[in-house]
């Protein structure tokens, strides 16, 4: 049997549990202007070891940078 690489990848099924699951638990209650900078965080670390390595722990942090920008940025 084939992976299904658009309804359930296996880069991101870890355990019980799809990043996208995780991913709308985390954000559900975030605001407009930082849920997506932390989706992408979680998304990224969550796929690090099946995927692209270290490429996706410094897109991680790259998000997660954004992320700090944008509360700075709303939060004077």
């Amino acid at each position: 049997m084939s992976d299904d690489m658009v309804n359930s990848p296996k880069h991101y099924a870890t355990g019980n549990i799809e990043a996208i699951d995780a991913i709308e638990a985390m954000t559900g209650q975030m605001s407009g202007t930082i849920a997506p900078h932390a989706a992408n965080v979680l998304k990224y670390i969550w796929r690090c070891e099946r995927k692209n390595g270290l490429e996706d722990i410094d897109k991680a942090i790259w998000y997660l940078n954004r992320m700090r920008q944008r509360w700075t940025e709303t939060h004077k």
